[in-house]
């Protein structure tokens, strides 16, 4: 280790008000990772003035510290057992420990999407008394969600069903009325002013040969709190209905095929591991092993596209996924209220690729499904959301 580099690091021991101290005696200044170090100690260690937000896209919330962004920093910067030894002083310097040691709190807590970010981040702290209160914290905000997406995903998903496809399980919501009436005109009664069909066809829901496969490939770096929340409840509403198959993949630099948690929501957003790195060329790779009928695969990428890894093999393998005729559409993090948070660079790459790459504000998650199945224009959705070129 240099003399600057064993200056840095006392420098960083020692905190900002030392700077000059540093500089006076040599010292060079730090680096752009070792100034996010620093930012990330100061939460924690620094005077009565430092906070959380000075993490990049933090902020403090009404009744507790927005820290998301700032645990996803320091699962990116440090070795697991400093982030460890870290977290456990955040939780007894910042007020948390009370909030994770009494479940009492957590039941009168109003639902609140950044508090369900935190204590997803801070699960592997949470008590053993107190876990059972934070798994129904989650529901709550889960079962807001499921309102708000529900009956509206799966209209969606029925209205762009492969209308060319029959069935003859007979389903009322499934009958195909203009194709029955036109092969029943022959049985119109006159006496009762009707068609009385001699068969009635139904749309096939069920065939695997045209269900519609949908790939979510999602980003758990610290950011994606509130984008990881609406996806997973997106991904089970989906994971249930029979016409389409649905499959969730979560990354940072590994990888996670979490298919199998789909059936319960809040045991899917326990299966993601938030904070770390990021490599979304190596997740991408994964998923394309994932796609066996690319015409009929939707794949989302949603991701604030902060790539650690390989920017352009990431562009690649979104360009060569779209050449195979899979439809690809790129969704922003979403954080801070409905902001979208994004790497511009990046995004206006995929952008300037032709495909759809903005933040979609989660009531209209529905619309952008139809709106995707069927083959449609998304370009008014795109115009709210889009990054700006």
């Amino acid at each position: 280790m240099t003399q600057q580099e064993q200056m840095a690091r006392w420098r960083l021991i020692l905190g900002s008000e030392t700077q000059e101290s540093f500089t006076a005696m040599g010292g060079g200044g730090l680096s752009q990772e070792e100034l996010l170090m620093d930012g990330a100690l100061a939460a924690i260690y620094g005077g009565p003035d430092e906070s959380f937000s000075s993490g990049r896209g933090a902020g403090k919330g009404p009744s507790s510290p927005r820290i998301s962004q700032w645990l996803g920093d320091l699962r990116a910067l440090f070795d697991p057992e400093i982030v460890a030894l870290v977290q456990n002083d955040a939780i007894e310097r910042k007020g948390l420990k009370q909030l994770l040691l009494e479940p009492e709190l957590l039941e009168n807590l109003e639902p609140d999407l950044n508090m369900a970010s935190t204590l997803l981040m801070l699960k592997d702290q949470i008590p053993k008394k107190s876990k059972e209160s934070a798994r129904r914290y989650i529901k709550r905000i889960v079962e807001q969600i499921n309102k708000l997406l529900d009956s509206d995903l799966r209209r969606a998903v029925t209205a762009a069903l492969n209308r060319r496809a029959h069935s003859p399980l007979p389903s009322a919501s499934a009958i195909d009325f203009p194709y029955t009436i036109r092969h029943n005109l022959r049985n119109y009664n006159k006496e009762l002013k009707t068609i009385v069909p001699e068969r009635v066809w139904f749309f096939d829901r069920s065939s695997r040969v045209n269900r519609w496969n949908v790939v979510l490939d999602i980003d758990q770096s610290g950011s994606m709190g509130q984008s990881i929340l609406y996806s997973s409840v997106m991904a089970c509403i989906l994971a249930s209905m029979s016409a389409v198959e649905t499959k969730v993949v979560a990354f940072d630099t590994q990888i996670m095929d979490l298919t199998p948690l789909c059936a319960d929501p809040v045991d899917l957003l326990f299966g993601f591991q938030m904070g770390g790195g990021t490599d979304i060329a190596k997740s991408i790779a994964y998923c394309q092993g994932l796609i066996e009928t690319p015409a009929r695969t939707l794949f989302f990428l949603i991701s604030d596209l902060d790539e650690g890894g390989n920017r352009a093999a990431l562009l690649r393998r979104l360009e060569e996924m779209k050449a195979s005729g899979v439809t690809v559409i790129v969704l922003l993090a979403i954080a801070d209220g409905g902001r979208p948070y994004y790497d511009a660079q990046t995004a206006q790459r995929i952008a300037a690729m032709d495909i759809p790459c903005f933040a979609c504000a989660p009531e209209k998650l529905p619309v952008l499904l139809e709106r995707a199945l069927k083959g449609m224009s998304l370009d008014d959705l795109i115009k709210e959301g889009r990054p700006k070129q």
